[in-house]
């Protein structure tokens, strides 16, 4: 059986050492970091999402603000108050949740957010920064996946690492993460053999969205698996991309779903915060 790999509580552990280190960084430069998140429209989950990212913050010791606009916002007041929120010298940290109306070319907002002030690790200029191995923000839920992989005591150098999916805010990211810490990396989507290339993971990463796609007899006996998905299935039971039960009978250690990946992802929002506050990596 495997080792389960509590997200909960490692996620706990950052934001106490984010709390300890917020208490030093105050102490030295007599400043307070400040995060703020900019919510459009009344979609339910990113209400639940900013709540969750607002009491974070607060509880770590930033101040922390909630800009919450009409849903038929049009796309250059967006961008205007994001460009106020460049400029705010007390805010450090700008998180722009996802996903925007329609209407609103989300790219070309997550671009006009500074870079120094990206604590979701989206904007190009992170994104070019990761895949030349240069320092920067990263974005959360991939870095909280490396924290995780690290407190399992699974070091990626020299394993052979599959990510299943290849967006730009996890799969791409989590890929070039796990090839600077020396794993051999392939990605996967949805035209690869996913049985074969499952098969020869010692690390394995998924996040597609897709119910229980994962099948655990695909597994290498001893892999480390990361579960990013998070599905509802009809009967309301929260599952990952994993079939869990059967992979948690052939992987050494995994994720479990919900309380896995989710929580390390506010976690390490707060880091990224704090290092902007910094003002740097």
């Amino acid at each position: 059986m495997a080792q389960l790999i509590d997200g909960k509580a490692v996620a706990a552990r950052v934001r106490a050492e984010v709390q300890a280190d917020v208490e030093r960084f105050k102490a030295a430069r007599g400043l307070v970091p400040g995060l703020a998140v900019v919510r459009v429209g009344e979609d339910p989950a990113s209400k639940i999402y900013v709540t969750g990212k607002k009491k974070a913050a607060e509880e770590v010791g930033f101040r922390s603000w909630e800009h919450h606009l009409r849903e038929d916002i049009s796309q250059e007041a967006l961008l205007v108050r994001v460009r106020q929120l460049n400029e705010d010298p007390s805010v450090h940290g700008i998180l722009v949740q996802l996903p925007l109306p329609k209407h609103i070319d989300a790219e070309r907002i997550i671009s006009a957010v500074s870079p120094e002030k990206d604590v979701d690790g989206f904007h190009p200029v992170n994104a070019g920064l990761l895949s030349l191995g240069q320092p920067g923000l990263r974005p959360c839920t991939p870095l909280g996946a490396m924290r995780l992989l690290e407190e399992a005591g699974c070091a990626p150098a020299g394993k052979r690492a599959v990510v299943v999916g290849r967006s730009n805010i996890v799969g791409k990211p989590m890929a070039l993460m796990l090839l600077q810490a020396d794993a051999t990396v392939t990605v996967c989507h949805r035209k690869s053999d996913l049985p074969r290339e499952v098969a020869q993971a010692d690390i394995l990463v998924v996040a597609v969205g897709v119910p229980e796609l994962i099948q655990g007899e695909w597994l290498k006996p001893g892999a480390v698996v990361i579960d990013v998905g998070m599905n509802r299935k009809p009967d309301g039971k929260l599952v990952g991309d994993v079939a869990f039960q059967a992979a948690s009978q052939r992987a050494s250690a995994i994720t479990p779903v919900p309380g896995g990946v989710g929580p390390m992802t506010i976690a390490m929002l707060m880091r990224n915060t704090l290092i902007a506050a910094s003002g740097g990596v």
